[in-house]
Order: structure tokens, then sequence, then C-alpha cells
């Protein structure tokens, strides 16, 4: 028997697989390292970036921080498109395209 994952307490955007996000990290407009920081400081950081960039450019957020994965693309709202990548060792990859 197994118990609860994470998945069962919060809502996650959209997953991409190891080689998509090896694609999408290349294409990266920019990218932020968050490893370390916790929320609020993550949310802040992107929604000002968002708001820097130009339409379809790709904002890369690196975390340690699981909520983040929630929290930053609840931030920014419809500003972007969030997908997300996990690497199995705690380290996330938060990819935001600008609308």
């Amino acid at each position: 028997m197994t118990g609860p994952s994470l998945d069962d307490f919060v809502e996650m955007p959209d997953e991409v697989d190891d080689e998509t996000a090896e694609q999408l990290a290349d294409q990266a407009t920019e990218t932020q390292d968050m490893t370390g920081e916790v929320c609020p400081y993550p949310q802040v950081e992107a929604k000002k970036a968002i708001q820097s960039l130009d339409s379809g450019d790709l904002l890369v957020q690196e975390t340690d921080h699981v909520p983040s994965t929630e929290n930053v693309p609840r931030a920014v709202g419809d500003d972007a498109d969030a997908r997300v990548w996990r690497s199995g060792s705690g380290l996330y990859r938060i990819f935001l395209r600008k609308r």
C-alpha cells in the first residue's frame, strides 16, 4: 500500500519530459536560478521578468522549493503558459511562455 503523493495535495501545471525540458531550456529568453529561495521571492521575480519579456518569450525558473511549482504559475496568471519539469532529485524547472 502506498501513501499519498505530492500530486494529491498540489495542482501542478502540465509536466514535460527530460528531452522536452532540455529543448525548452535551450530556447529560454531568460533563466532565473531560484534554488535555495522560498515563496514569495520566486513569484515576485517571475512576475517582474514576465512583464519585461515580449509575447512568445520563454522564462525558465529553476527551483528546489516545491510550492513554487504551483505558486509561480499562479502568480503570473494569464500572462504566461506554464509547464514544469521534475528532475527526480528535488530540482524543478518552471517554464513560463509569455502570452
